[in-house]
């Protein structure tokens, strides 16, 4: 007899201040990385899938992001928050000027 199947992983990257494609609150989004393990044994071998989003922390809509996007989204947020190109999911939040 020979038991397998498949586990999932959830990793948080970061957390980002983003103004939410869904609600338009500028509010707190982690970058979240779910990967998809085959099992034997109830062994991880191997990832099956990877996948990349953000969720809201206001309204908690979830978008989904491709792996360069998380990337570049991780690598903002390591670098203190640097203002990137428009993105279709959010963008980074604007200090407030008086």
């Amino acid at each position: 007899m020979i038991i397998f199947g498949t586990k999932g992983y959830l990793y948080q990257l970061a957390i980002l201040t983003l103004v939410c494609g869904h609600c338009g609150n500028p509010s707190a989004h982690t970058l979240r990385k779910r990967v998809t393990k085959f099992t034997l044994f109830f062994v991880p071998l191997f990832p099956i899938s990877t996948k990349y989003a953000t969720q809201c922390t206001f309204c908690g809509a979830e978008q989904k992001v491709t792996k360069e996007q998380a990337e570049q989204l991780q690598a903002q947020s390591a670098a203190g928050g640097g203002y990137g190109g428009q993105q279709q999911y959010g963008q980074p939040q604007q200090p407030y000027q008086s």
